[in-house]
């Protein structure tokens, strides 16, 4: 029988599963579905301008006032609203629900992170065992689950579009302005009309109810864990300034600022595969319906992987596995410069997604785990951080897009790459010199049952036991 905490991370990966199918998905249409005046992309530029602005404050109070579980279901109305936005598109609805999902973006993902951070330190005290081993395992089963949603997403788009798609025969003079080997826009993007509304519609009211799935899954089924926390938050009335400074305050500690590159790096390598790559090599040379299946390549290896080194850490640490993401980013940045691609190449289009994907997830568990060793006192700050950074990669990527070479785009990639080896290795050894101990729960041992109920209170010397009733 699985453990309570253990129910409670596959509650939560489920619960952005569904919610993720909805939002990753619509979130890879925006260009072709609202690409007048480059509304679609606009939209996104929003969001993540958004998400930063939310991660100055908006996470440490929720997450305090309301606790993690409140927090994760009302972000996630957030979410729902962008798909709102799309069934009328147009500046006055899809800017306005932008701004709205950016707001929770940060507060939903610092809450997931703090709820997995705070899980793992629990069961690791209550079977004995390192808590960066729980944790990493914890941050690998979420991302297993998780990233598979850009398989369900992208599968959705394509069987409700599927019937409406014309293949374009891509002409071989235009197949010279593919990949990086000319700085020119002038290449065919086929395919690029937007669908039947009524087919775009059924998709759409697709997304909002798998949104609201999600909403109804962790509102029923997860525990809240930090109740009683946020119950003594509200009643010490801690001043609003002291609250909405303390993402800024944790920049003091130099590893954090150290982490920065690495971040950043995290939302560079992430735009890069999802508009450059997907623009630049199979729009280009296959048509744009071929980038759904694409990306469903990119999310089987991602959820798979996730899985694997979340599990593999606690035999091979993370210097090792960031090693190899770093290693799989470099080789596919060296190739992506020199092929030049073309429809008789069709297997090498899925490669290059497949082994990004496999990079990605050791980006992604291990640096959300990393983040939680590393400031296991201050981890809703650490985490709105975490999501700040990460989404002015993200920002920058999307700013410079339209303006430089795809080439120049690979350089700054690498550049990036590098910087992140360099600061990452520093903050390991800071961590080897300075390792920092796991808050201890004091957990007596339990029966758990379904009827049980838990609570919290302090013990003698303050750390928190749980109780059941």
């Amino acid at each position: 029988m699985i453990s309570r905490n253990m129910k409670n991370v596959i509650v939560v990966s489920v619960g952005f599963l569904s919610l993720f199918t909805a939002y990753g998905g619509l979130q890879s249409l925006q260009s072709s579905l609202n690409a007048e005046e480059g509304m679609g992309v606009i939209s996104l530029s929003v969001v993540y301008a958004s998400i930063i602005v939310s991660s100055m404050f908006l996470p440490h109070i929720l997450i305090k006032n309301l606790g993690c579980k409140w927090t994760i279901v009302a972000s996630m109305a957030c979410y729902i609203t962008y798909s709102f936005g799309n069934l009328y598109p147009g500046w006055v609805t899809l800017i306005p629900t932008s701004a709205i999902l950016g707001l929770g973006g940060s507060p939903l993902w610092s809450a997931k992170c703090t709820y997995l951070t705070i899980s793992g330190n629990r069961q690791s005290e209550r079977e004995g065992k390192k808590n960066e081993d729980i944790i990493n395992l914890y941050f690998g089963i979420f991302f297993f689950i998780f990233q598979s949603s850009a398989v369900w997403g992208n599968l959705m788009s394509s069987l409700i579009f599927g019937q409406n798609t014309e293949k374009v025969e891509i002409p071989e003079e235009q197949l010279k302005y593919c990949g990086a080997a000319l700085c020119s826009e002038d290449y065919v993007q086929a395919n690029t009309t937007r669908p039947p509304q009524n087919l775009v519609n059924t998709l759409l009211y697709c997304y909002i109810g798998v949104g609201v799935l999600a909403m109804i899954i962790v509102a029923l089924f997860l525990d809240n864990i930090d109740r009683d926390n946020a119950r003594e938050f509200r009643g010490n009335r801690t001043p609003f300034c002291g609250t909405f400074l303390a993402t800024f305050k944790l920049l003091r500690d130099k590893r954090l600022v150290m982490l920065i590159p690495l971040t950043m790096y995290s939302g560079f390598e992430q735009s890069f595969l999802s508009g450059e790559y997907t623009k630049n090599y199979i729009t280009c040379a296959l048509g744009i319906h071929n980038v759904g299946f694409a990306m469903i390549a990119f999310g089987a290896t991602n959820s798979l992987s996730s899985f694997a080194f979340g599990r593999l850490a606690k035999y091979t640490g993370r210097i090792a596995l960031f090693g190899f993401a770093a290693l799989i980013n470099l080789s596919c940045i060296i190739a992506l410069l020199f092929w030049r691609p073309h429809p008789d190449q069709l297997p090498v289009f899925f490669v290059f997604p497949a082994l990004w994907g496999m990079a990605d997830a050791i980006w992604q568990t291990q640096t959300n785990a990393l983040y939680g060793v590393l400031f296991p006192d201050h981890k809703e700050a650490a985490f709105a951080n975490y999501r700040m950074w990460e989404s002015l990669g993200f920002v920058i990527a999307f700013a410079y897009s339209t303006y430089i070479c795809l080439s120049t785009k690979i350089y700054i990639l690498l550049s990036m790459l590098i910087l992140t080896a360099i600061t990452y290795l520093w903050v390991e050894y800071h961590h080897y010199k300075h390792p920092v101990e796991a808050p201890s729960f004091a957990l007596e041992p339990v029966s758990e049952t379904k009827a049980e109920v838990k609570t919290e209170e302090k013990d003698d010397v303050g750390h928190y036991k749980e109780t059941y009733m």
